[in-house]
């Protein structure tokens, strides 16, 4: 069983027992999430593609942990006029392992 959901802006192909790191939701670790926009489910070797979305399909995840990405570093110069800005940027996310698959 494999399906295509969105979460932040992008999309993610999932089954069952898939970890994946998303960007930051509000759920606590150990609690469980539902994705609702479900973009594609196969099961049994049939596809079933939403327009744009599945009807009556989720996905259910347990939250892992919450933490940080690697440091990202921003530099912005400009020359001849003295400017140079150096920032860092650490992308917050959230690690999700999916644990079933529902259609109706």
């Amino acid at each position: 069983m494999l399906a295509i959901i969105k979460t932040g802006g992008k999309q993610y192909v999932v089954t069952p027992g898939t970890k994946i790191k998303i960007e930051k939701v509000k759920e606590k670790e150990g609690k469980e999430t539902i994705f609702k926009e479900v973009l594609l489910v196969e099961k049994n070797k049939k596809l079933e593609i939403g327009t744009p979305l599945v009807k009556g399909a989720k996905v259910v995840g347990k939250v892992l942990s919450q933490g940080k990405g690697k440091k990202v570093i921003i530099l912005k110069y400009k020359p001849k006029t003295r400017y140079k800005k150096k920032m860092g940027h650490r992308q917050l996310y959230t690690e999700v392992e999916i644990t079933k698959i529902e259609t109706s």
